[in-house]
Order: structure tokens, then C-alpha cells, then sequence
């Protein structure tokens, strides 16, 4: 498909799922690297208690908290 009917399937808001090739396709500055971290035992205690008030991970909770933190810090 050329890019002209591409953009005029887009504007004419088409759906395009069908014409992308997501097999290839990553999200820019979201690629994951492992970090360990030591916590001392309350602090875990706390960590998870906060996560299951959220209904969520305790992984997830911390990506949060260090993600908001980082935001507000820039």
C-alpha cells in the first residue's frame, strides 16, 4: 500500500489493524531491563500492603511510585 492511501484510510478514520505489520513493532523507551533491589523486611510489608489496597503487583506498585517520582524530579 502506498503511503497516500494509507493517510486517506487513516483520516477517513479506517481501521488499518489489517494493513500493519506489528510483528516488528516496539514502543520507543519501554524496553525493560531487570533491576534488583534489597529492601529491608518492613518495607516490603509495606510495599505490599499498599499493593493489595490498589488490587495490583507489588512489581507494579514500585514501577509507579519510581516512574511518578522520576516525573516529578524532571
Amino acid at each position: 500500500m502506498k503511503a497516500q492511501e494509507f493517510d486517506e484510510k487513516f483520516e477517513a478514520g479506517e481501521d488499518l489493524t489489517n494493513d500493519l505489520d506489528f510483528s516488528r513493532a516496539r514502543r520507543v523507551n519501554q524496553e525493560s531491563r531487570r533491576v534488583n533491589i534489597d529492601f529491608p523486611a518492613w518495607v516490603v510489608e509495606g510495599l505490599d500492603k499498599q499493593a493489595k489496597r490498589l488490587g495490583i503487583t507489588r512489581q507494579a506498585l514500585v514501577k509507579v511510585w519510581i516512574a511518578e517520582k522520576l516525573k516529578d524530579a524532571a
